[in-house]
Parts: structure tokens; sequence; C-alpha cells
């Protein structure tokens, strides 16, 4: 029931898009421009060629406390808090008004079920008696397909879930997807890793958590069904891919009929939990992610008594709904999922967490108010003009490459022309006239929106693409890069500073929104979305040679990133982290060449006695400030495809030639590295 929040382009390069400081000078009305470096958080104590994150950051990082009701901060963590009163505002006007309706109606009722912790005490877990009811009254194993067909419609963690998505080697249609699930720890790991104390810890804490939660629920022999559930979700984590192994694209897709599941996973009934899914009828054929997981799945349905596998299921519909029912169920999951896992001591306020309900279950219809009242035209208008100023830059860098064969560049080439930027919001706004919303049901309201989610989700199959639609909502900061449309996204919430400052010189701003533009663009040239073309399909367009010269820079960035360690024992996993490696250390890369296009061959001017080469990486170093508590830095490296903020900037900037330059980076500096180790991708 929860609700998460996961072009054709043709251009000319014209002189006067990268006038100097012309963006700039647009918004700030010809006025002076500040450098937009946070000086104030500086440590000249340590030199940027020796520990250039600690240098832009230590006074920071000595003196800022992370909130209590978070497991990191920083510049992501704070913008995105800045922005929760935006969205408060706007809920909170809503609810005094006496006519509402449509989408302002629904925000207003759903955020008032939620804040009305009174009637959801006085509940307890009646809101869920007729899902707690039909898993009780499960008889035998062939019931369980349909089951899990159902609670997957609600977004409840089940063993494997169904969802649609673009087909990766058919772009142009829709295909069902089938995925491993089921676990309620972070990763495998938390299982698997007998030899981790830490991950040992977390495991049995887990065990006492589901036991108290069953107990709260009027379970009897909590204790002993916890330690068969975790025994299931361990050996569901054995037969589970790790997450490198999820990162290749071409190993999770796997085309099968429908009729061939039979076969894959044999004694499971595809058939009935395909038509329960809504699947059935509207395709031939799924596309299995994890072929082997299947087979281990069934292995422990056959291996399991019906008893643990009710447990089991009860269990997750519990943990879904606990923080939204009674202060125990509530209390009870904030103390596993909080403390335990993540470090935090306090939950947030409620009406945080009110708005993340809001924000979950009708996020465009909060999205279009926010965009209205909180969102310069002016703003969309600057960022198209870098968008494109990024790519132009891009397509030069093609070019010039010196390990890669003109038969390569032209189809990257032409799969550059093909991105779509998306940029603040979308064209069109999502409908939500199905979705129903009741004044003072909460659990009610939050299934509903699962099963809208979902339906709109399945329904998908047989209907045109919808290249309008998006992933994100434009209240989230973040960005993406999606490989089947071959779209670069830039929510309108992270257009503010440190990432965009309108006030500011343009270096600052080409050092943090211009790489966050460009790594976004990478993404469709990193190891994984490099193996589709164009219009999105998984296709090799690489000479054998070629692709083997990538491969062989990129195993030299696992190495490195290898070797970084944000805690004793806990390493950055470079494979893991890989595609965001290759993104970051060539999104910059090709920002710095924009910026130097954008000077026209004039020196930038210096400001606060910094050049504009040295604001331009100042720029992109000060958007990774950040601290993490320990448990969220385990949850991080072991789960996390982003490197940690640190490394993201040291392990960056190391490779930047025009870093050196900037900075007199020499031998016999913490942060050189010879030429010859560099790792210089795009």
């Amino acid at each position: 029931m929860k609700r998460h929040l996961l072009s054709t382009l043709i251009f000319s390069l014209y002189c006067s898009q990268f006038a100097a400081g012309a963006m700039a000078a647009d918004a700030a009305g010809g006025s002076a421009l500040s450098s937009g470096i946070e000086t104030e958080h500086m440590d000249h104590g340590v030199r940027p060629q020796d520990d250039f994150f600690e240098h832009l950051n230590g006074g920071w990082l000595k003196t800022a406390e992370i909130p209590a009701d978070k497991a990191s901060w920083g510049s992501f963590m704070k913008l995105r808090d800045d922005t929760l009163p935006q969205l408060r505002g706007i809920i909170e006007e809503l609810g005094k008004k006496k006519k509402l309706q449509g989408d302002e109606q629904k925000i207003a009722d759903l955020y008032a079920s939620y804040l009305d912790e009174k009637k959801l005490d006085a509940l307890g877990t009646k809101p869920l008696a007729g899902e707690l009811a039909r898993i009780a009254a499960v008889k035998d194993k062939s019931a369980l397909p349909a089951l899990v067909a159902h609670l997957n419609r609600l977004g409840v963690v089940t063993p494997y879930a169904v969802r649609v998505s673009q087909d990766a080697r058919e772009s142009s249609r829709y295909a069902a997807y089938v995925a491993q699930s089921g676990l309620g720890l972070p990763d495998r790991d938390y299982y698997l890793k007998k030899d981790d104390a830490k991950l040992a810890d977390a495991l049995a804490k887990y065990e006492l958590h589901i036991a108290k939660v069953l107990t709260l629920a009027g379970g009897k022999d909590s204790a002993a069904q916890a330690k068969n559930i975790v025994a299931l979700e361990t050996a569901l984590a054995q037969a589970q891919w790790t997450k490198v192994e999820n990162r290749d694209p071409v190993k999770r897709y796997n085309k099968v009929s429908i009729d061939q599941l039979a076969g894959l996973a044999p004694g499971y009934d595809w058939q009935g939990t395909l038509a329960a899914s809504g699947v059935a009828g509207k395709t031939d054929y799924v596309i299995v992610m994890q072929p082997g997981y299947l087979q281990g799945f069934v292995k422990a349905l056959n291996d399991t008594d019906l008893a643990t596998w009710k447990s089991y299921f009860t269990w997750q519909l519990l943990r879904d709904a606990s923080p939204y029912l009674s202060k125990p169920f509530a209390d009870a999951h904030f103390a596993f999922y909080g403390t335990v896992l993540t470090g935090v001591t306090e939950q947030p306020p409620r009406w945080k967490r009110g708005v993340g309900v809001v924000e979950g279950s009708i996020g465009e219809g909060l999205g279009r108010l926010y965009v209205a009242r909180h969102f310069p035209a002016e703003r969309k208008e600057r960022m198209e003009r870098l968008v494109d100023n990024l790519l132009v830059a891009y397509r030069q860098s093609i070019d010039t490459l010196d390990w890669m064969s003109p038969e390569t560049k032209k189809e990257a080439q032409a799969k550059l022309a093909k991105f779509t930027p998306k940029i603040g919001y979308p064209d069109k706004w999502r409908d939500y006239s199905t979705f129903k919303v009741v004044k003072g049901d909460l659990l009610g309201n939050l299934r509903r929106a699962a099963e809208f989610d979902y339906d709109r989700n399945i329904n998908k199959l047989g209907q045109p693409i919808d290249r309008t639609e998006w992933g994100m909502t434009p209240q989230t900061v973040n960005a993406y890069y999606r490989s089947t449309t071959n779209e670069i996204v830039f929510p309108a919430a992270i257009l503010q500073p440190p990432f965009f400052d309108a006030k500011a010189d343009d270096a600052v701003n080409y050092g943090a929104i211009g790489a966050v533009i460009g790594h976004e663009i990478s993404h469709g040239f990193d190891d994984s979305g490099s193996q589709s073309d164009g219009d999105g399909n998984l296709r090799n367009w690489w000479t054998d040679t070629d692709r083997a010269n990538f491969k062989a820079k990129t195993d030299r960035l696992v190495a490195q990133y290898d070797g970084y360690s944000p805690l004793p024992g806990y390493n950055v996993n470079g494979k893991l982290t890989l595609g965001e490696n290759i993104a970051d250390n060539s999104g910059l890369a090709i920002a710095y060449k924009a910026y130097k296009l954008s000077l026209n061959g004039q020196p930038a001017p210096v400001i606060d006695k910094l050049t504009g080469e040295q604001r331009f990486y100042m720029g992109f170093g000060q958007v990774w400030r950040s601290k993490m508590r320990e448990a969220q830095q385990i949850v991080q490296v072991k789960t996390d495809p982003h490197s940690p903020g640190r490394f993201r900037a040291n392990g960056t900037v190391v490779n930047q030639p025009g870093f050196y330059e900037a900075f007199g980076v020499k031998e016999g500096d913490k942060l050189y590295l010879k030429p010859e180790e560099r790792v210089i991708i795009w």
C-alpha cells in the first residue's frame, strides 16, 4: 500500500548559444553576479590538491549535525527538506477551503486522513481485517499464486513482482516483466553474510521485530513464526541475483512465452497468477528478469510448509501497513526500519510524513500545484539552453575520441541526436479521476492508491507507448535517464541552489547542474545504457574492438572505486557503482567542455579571487556535501549504485585534466594521478 517515488533533438551550434555569461546575465537582469561558491563551509587548512571534498566542505563537516529525523544530511537532503514546507503550505491551504473538487479535494482529504491519529489508534488492525482473513482462509498452496497476485496489486512485497514496462528489445511496445522480490531487509547480504557482525546483528533484530509486530496483531507463537519467516526469506535471498548481476540489461532480458514459464519453474500455476495479475489475455509472452531465481522460489515454495507461507504473507502485509496503523505499530516499524537499519533517532514530524503519503499516492496532482507556485518559467528556459549546450559538447567530444572507431562514433552520434530532454514538469499531467479518496479512511485510501497505480501500469499492455509519462514528480530533488525512451529528465525541484543558481556566474552552474545534465546524458553511454540504441532497443552497436577498449577503461574505474572505504571493513563496490561512476566522470568532463565553449575564447572573470575554472570544479564539489549515519552508510554500500559523496567528488576530479590545471595539482599531491592512470572516457 505504500507508494514509492521510484527525443529526437536536432540542434545546431550557434556562437550565441555559448556567449559568455549570457544565461546568467539573462536571469540576473545584468546585475553583478556572485561566485555561487559557499566559502563559509570551506576548510582552508586542507589543500584542494590533497582532499578536494574536505577543502570545500570541511568547515561544514565539523559543525553540521545530522537532524535527529534524518539518516543523512547534505545538499540533496537540505533541498528536499526546504521543499517540504512549500508542499505543506499548498496542502494545508487546500484543507482550509470550503469548496474543492478533483485532485485538490483528494489531496486535502488524504492528508487529513493521515493526520487523524486518534482515529487510527482506535481502529488498530481493523482496516486490515479483510486482508488478514483472506490470508488465514488459504487452505492449500494451490491458492498462493492468486494470493501473490492480489497482494502485488496492493503494493505488498511478495516473492516476485509483475509489472509492465517497455520491451527492452522492442521499445515500441509494452511487455510484462517478472522480477525477483520478497525480502524485508535491504539486500540479500543481510541474510547471507554471517561473518559480518553488523549485518548479523541487524538480522537478529529483524527477527525480533517480526515477532513483535505479529504479537501486536494478536498472533500466537510469534517468536516461532518469526524464526520460520526469516528462514524462508533467507532461502529466497540465496536464490536471488546480486545487485551487480542485475545491472546487466542483456542478462535480465529473458523472453519466454507464457506456456514456457511452466518449464522454467515447474509445478507453479503461472497461468493462474498471470490471470489474477491482469496480464493473461493481453500478451502471449513475459520477460523474466532472473530465471534462476524463479527456480529457487519454487524450491522454497515446495520445501516450506503452508503455515509458514501464511505467516510470511501476514507479516509482509503488516510490514507494509504498519506506518499507517495505530501508534504501537508505527512506533515498532520506526524502531527497526528507522533506528536499527539507518540510525535515525526520531521520526519526522507527522506533517512531513503526511506530505510523503500525498506525494506517494497523488504525486503529480500535488506537483502540478507546486510548479504553478514555485517554478518560474524562466528557470525552465535557461535549463533548456544548458541542456542544448551540453548535448553540443557531447557531440563534439565523440568526434575527438581516440579510442573509438568511425563506425561506432556514427552510431553514438545517432543515439545522441535522439535524446529527449524533459525539464521541470510533464507536458501532460496524470489523470487521477478514477482514484477514489474517502475522508477518514487512510488504509482504504492507500489501498486504492496502490490499485490505481497497479491498474494504470498493467493496462498499458497493448497500448501505444506514452512518451509524455514521467518517472518522477516535479517536486523530486533528483534526475534520471531512461534507456527505453532515451530520455533525460530534470524535475523542477532540483533546479535550485546549489545545483542551479540564477544569481551566480555561469561557472558554478556548469559545474553543478551542468555536471548533472552531463551525468544523465552519460548514462546513455555507460556500461549498461550503451547496450541500447537511440530508439531504446537493446542492440550491440559497437565494434568488438571499441567495446574492448571501453571495457578496459571501465575496469580501471572499477578498481579505482573498489579502493575507497567510507567505513572500516566496508568498501565501495566498484562494479555496483560503475554506471554512476562513469556518469559522474564523463558528465563532469562534458560539462567542463561546455563551460569552456561558453566563454567563446574569452577568459572567465575572477570572482572572490577564484578563476572560472576553479569555480566550475568547486560548484561540482559542493553539491556532494554530505554526512551519513553509520548504519545508513552500510545500507548505502550494500544497495546504492551511487558512491558516497566524498568519493563522487574526489574520485571524479582526479580523472579530470582540467582540475589539475585549475588547482595546480602536481606529483606528490595526494590527489595526483599520473596522466596514464587517469580514466578518461568521453
